[in-house]
Formats: C-alpha cells, structure tokens, sequence
C-alpha cells in the first residue's frame, strides 16, 4: 500500500516537473515558483478526474464528428480553469492554455519513459 502512495508522490512531482518546464518554454505561461507547479498539477489531476468525464460527455457529439479532436480543446479549457483557481499561474489566452496542455503531454511521457 505505501508502494502505491509514493507512487502517487513521483507522478505529482513529475507532473509538476512537466507543468514548470512547460510554462519555462512558452511565453504566454506564468507559474510564479515550483510550489505553484505542485499545486496546479494537484489541480490539473482533482479537473481531470472531476470535470473532464463530465465535459467530454456533454461534448460527445461533438467529439464524435472531429474524430476525437475537440478532446483538445477540452484539455485547453482545463488548464484555462486551473489558471483561474492557482494564484500563482497565469495563462494567457485559450491558444496558450491549448499549446500548454500539448507541450504537456510531451514533457510528461518523457520524464515517466525516464523515471519508470
């Protein structure tokens, strides 16, 4: 069970490694110091675990007919939402949150390659 929860603590600090060096290479990004970064992947995880289902659900249709494209523009909604309740994160525009959020993915599957 410990194994599980240290777990839990590497993918959040990788997250927050990923959130950091995202923000570090696209301008539009602010996170104001690395405890910010923790905190908006523990928000990132709490959206996507909570709000995500529910929006891709009502968006089906849509989703549907772009071939799963608008799941993107679900992801940039999330990351503009968290930019609205982290304090120490700014984001600068949907184009910004929508580029963040695939810079994102990139830095994270490359540091769990690295790290697992």
């Amino acid at each position: 069970m410990e194994a599980r929860y240290m777990q839990t603590i590497i993918n959040l600090l990788i997250n927050a490694i990923a959130v950091f060096t995202a923000a570090y290479l696209l301008p539009g990004i602010t996170v104001d110091s690395f405890l910010s970064a923790i905190v908006v992947a523990i928000v990132l995880a709490g959206l996507n675990y909570l709000v995500k289902p529910v929006l891709i659900l009502l968006t089906l249709p849509v989703t549907l007919i772009t071939f799963g494209l608008f799941i993107f523009v679900i992801n940039a909604l999330i990351v503009a939402l968290a930019g609205y309740f982290v304090p120490g994160f700014i984001v600068g525009g949907f184009v910004w949150a929508l580029l963040f959020s695939l810079l994102m993915s990139v830095i994270n599957a490359i540091l769990l390659k690295l790290f697992k």
